[in-house]
């Protein structure tokens, strides 16, 4: 069998596997290239080639840029703007919701600007008694649309734009906004208009927690609205007692919850107390002054409620409640609040059995048990991740909710700005910028290597990766040209637009079934060989590809965006096709008519 024929089946085996979707889309894309490679089409460089292929380096180290911006609490910082901004107003809060989405997709990518916005966009829908459904089929619309703004929008147009460059042209990192922008308009006005009609209005029982206001509920629920921050002089008469905390006694309305070492400043619950130790008090205002003055403590700092609510969730620490399942090794240990885990990391603030606080003394600790426990960030999310635990809220997904603008926020964002820089003026090639970029999020602190691997989509990664062997094959054996010609031949080389729609037909339809970036890969050959026949631009037709591509709207497989609002909204299987049809329809025309009359024919 030719290499060609070998090629085309490889093809539609290919796209048969992603149809029936019973198998991971990685193993079909690898098992495609190891398919080449063993018939002899490819060799075994040409069948790996795709693991080192600067398209799938970028793509995966703007994944970790991505995170860097989210785990730093830069798109909560984001998000709530976008609250400030819309006051609760319905169509405010569709229209902002849907802009920012478009923005942030542009920088970070439609599944990034999908998992920051998801949360705050719920929250303002049930703050406003709005129905979820009418919030997030628009956002992941407009999402999809903002991802033809910059090249960073989408691993759609980074392969565009490198199969452009081997095919001797240049997509520039602002170009693709000449045809993005007013598609993102045009989208944005369309759903405003007709989305009310078109969208359904659905009640959904899968949204997610808010935990925007999680600081004010671990305050009312642990009953710490007053602290007071008192330090050992070195006459105080407690010096040399032992540091214990608990109840005092003559105070009955005060407890000791920490004390602070005054030499190592850590939390140490061991030994005796020194001039300079720390001890931190809950409870009466006028009991604690009382036993400050009878024993020579500096009160240095009052918390009242609203402060405690801002340091207990803050930039460098949060606090998070874990419950004792039954048959964990915890069983029948003895704790105390202000008990300390780690030398010092982590801190019990309180116990509570059945909805009870169990007070400052030593307790045994019992199945369903709920501790509060503070500590830093890191220790929290390494400590709480261990087995004989439930932890009722994840401390990250706490973090990212309540701490906009955290640790490293900062360097995030400049990092971010550097990136862009370098990805518009070609300073540096497009995957050397973003590995620079990723590098600079891991050693300013913002991610940790663990983060950073966790924030690739390896799957998105993997099926690039995979895919672009087959890309490869098509082209090289002649396969690509065949069906070219084929096409070619069906609608006549003398009109080119009616090339241009077929090339966009077939793109935007596998593009509802299987991903639209294999699908991409998949057309490009046969794009550059129809391109090649007719005298059409190379750059054109990758264009139509592009746009054609973006146009994922019909299916909630299409893209993860779209199902990662089907549950949240309540979505059914065929709600997508009313208003994705609309805009179908729009994708269609700027990929046919708007492509060529900005890239030429």
């Amino acid at each position: 069998m030719s290499p060609e024929a070998i090629s085309l089946l490889t093809l539609v085996a290919v796209v048969g596997l992603f149809l029936w979707n019973r198998l991971p889309v990685e193993l079909v894309a690898f098992g495609a290239a190891l398919t080449l490679y063993f018939t002899g089409v490819l060799d075994l460089s040409q069948a790996l080639a795709g693991l080192s292929d600067p398209a799938v380096v970028f793509i995966a180290a703007l994944f970790i840029v991505s995170e860097g911006l989210d785990s730093t609490g830069v798109t909560a910082w984001v998000g709530q703007g976008l609250g400030k901004f819309t006051r609760g107003e319905p169509r405010r809060i569709l229209v902002g919701a849907m802009i920012l989405a478009a923005v942030l997709t542009a920088f970070i990518g439609l599944n990034g600007s999908m998992a920051a916005l998801l949360p705050v966009v719920i929250l303002l829908a049930l703050r406003n008694n709005i129905a979820t459904s009418r919030l997030l089929m628009p956002l992941a619309f407009a999402g999809s649309a903002g991802g033809l703004l910059l090249l960073t929008g989408s691993p759609v147009n980074v392969v565009v734009a490198e199969a452009a460059q081997d095919a001797g042209g240049y997509l520039s990192y602002f170009e693709f906004a000449l045809v993005g922008l007013p598609l993102a308009i045009v989208s944005i006005g369309l759903i405003l208009v007709l989305g009310p009609r078109l969208i359904p209005e659905r009640v959904s029982l899968q949204v997610p927690p808010d935990l925007s206001s999680h600081a004010r509920t671990l305050v009312r629920a642990y009953d710490l609205h007053n602290i007071f921050h008192v330090r050992l002089e070195p006459e105080s008469p407690l010096v040399g007692h032992r540091r214990a905390v608990g109840a005092l006694d003559g105070f009955p309305d005060l407890r000791v919850v920490t004390v602070l070492n005054g030499q190592t400043r850590r939390p140490d619950s061991e030994g005796w107390l020194e001039p300079g130790d720390r001890l931190t008090l809950v409870g009466d205002g006028e009991q604690a002054y009382r036993f400050a003055g009878l024993n020579s403590l500096k009160v240095e700092r009052v918390r009242a409620s609203d402060e405690v609510k801002q340091s207990i969730l803050s930039v460098t620490t949060g606090a998070a409640e874990v419950v004792i399942p039954p048959r964990s090794r915890f069983v029948g240990e003895r704790a105390h609040a202000g008990m300390v885990f780690l030398g010092g990391s982590l801190v019990v603030l309180a116990i509570q059995r059945q909805g009870k606080d169990l007070g400052p003394g030593e307790v045994q600790l019992q199945p369903g048990d709920v501790l509060l426990m503070e500590g830093d960030w890191p220790a929290l999310e390494e400590t709480l991740a261990a087995r004989d635990i439930l932890v009722v809220e994840s401390p990250e997904l706490i973090r990212r909710q309540s701490v906009p603008r955290g640790r490293g926020s900062t360097a995030a964002m400049a990092i971010l700005v550097a990136m862009v820089i370098m990805l518009a003026t070609g300073a540096v090639p497009p995957a050397v910028a973003a590995l620079l970029a990723a590098g600079g999020m891991l050693l300013t602190g913002a991610l940790t290597i663990h983060q950073a691997y966790r924030g690739i989509s390896w799957s998105t990664v993997l099926l690039i990766a995979g895919m672009i062997p087959l890309s490869t094959a098509i082209t090289t054996s002649g396969a690509g040209e065949a069906v070219a010609d084929v096409l070619v031949s069906a609608v006549g080389e003398r009109n080119p637009l009616i090339l241009l729609l077929g090339l966009a037909l077939i793109t935007l339809v596998f593009g509802q079934l299987i991903s639209n970036t294999a699908t991409v890969l998949i057309m490009i050959p046969v794009a550059l060989s129809a391109a090649a026949s007719t005298g059409i631009p190379p750059t054109t037709v990758l264009m139509t590809l592009c746009v054609a591509g973006a146009a994922a709207f019909l299916t909630p497989v299409a893209t993860p965006a779209n199902m990662m609002v089907m549950g949240p909204g309540g979505y059914r299987f065929g709600d997508y096709w009313r208003m994705g049809g609309v805009l179908f329809v729009v994708f269609l025309l700027a990929a046919v008519l708007l492509v060529p009359l900005i890239w030429g024919l």
